[in-house]
Parts: structure tokens; sequence; C-alpha cells
């Protein structure tokens, strides 16, 4: 399952998602550190079809999680060569200009 919270901000729509089973937890590898809170990624669950149409509705998303990147990048979401790995999970950032 993925959760995703969905918010407008001046930018415009903001999409944060995280698989369900790392929320709470905090990745580290060297000096870069990745907390997944509850404040900012706690939204509602979704499948992953569903997380997607989200994440394509977005001007800006932030996605963490094995399941939530790889359903991204199988979607055509996210380009697998800007995925970052930290400590055992993954994180990808979207950003549409236009």
């Amino acid at each position: 399952m993925i959760l995703v919270r969905e918010r407008e901000t001046t930018e415009g729509l903001l999409v944060a998602a995280c698989d369900a089973a790392v929320l709470g937890e905090t990745f580290e590898d060297g000096e870069l550190s990745l907390s997944v809170t509850e404040e900012f990624y706690g939204g509602d669950e979704m499948d992953a079809d569903d997380a997607i149409a989200a994440i394509e509705r977005a001007d800006v998303a932030n996605l963490v999680g094995t399941e939530t990147v790889e359903s991204a990048i199988d979607a055509g979401v996210v380009d697998e060569s800007t995925v970052l790995t930290v400590d055992d999970t993954l994180h990808a950032q979207v950003l549409r200009l236009g």
C-alpha cells in the first residue's frame, strides 16, 4: 500500500507518496538523511494505480520506498537513472516545468 498526500502550494500541486511500511523511518547514507514523517508523507492509502494517477497530476512530487518509486518507474513517471538509494530504500523527485 502507498500513502499519498496532496496539497496545493504557490508552485502548484505537491504530492508526497511513500510505501506505508517506511512511514516514520529515517534513512541515512553518509551525510544524506531522509526522514519519512507523518506530517509530510502521511496521507490516504492507495493502490499503485491510484497513487500513480496522483503523481501524474503533480507539479512537484516526492517519492520514498521501493513500491512507490518502482511503480513510478514502471509507469514512466520517473527515470530510473535519477533515483537515489538512501540506506535501504529508494527516493525520487518529480518536477514538472511549464
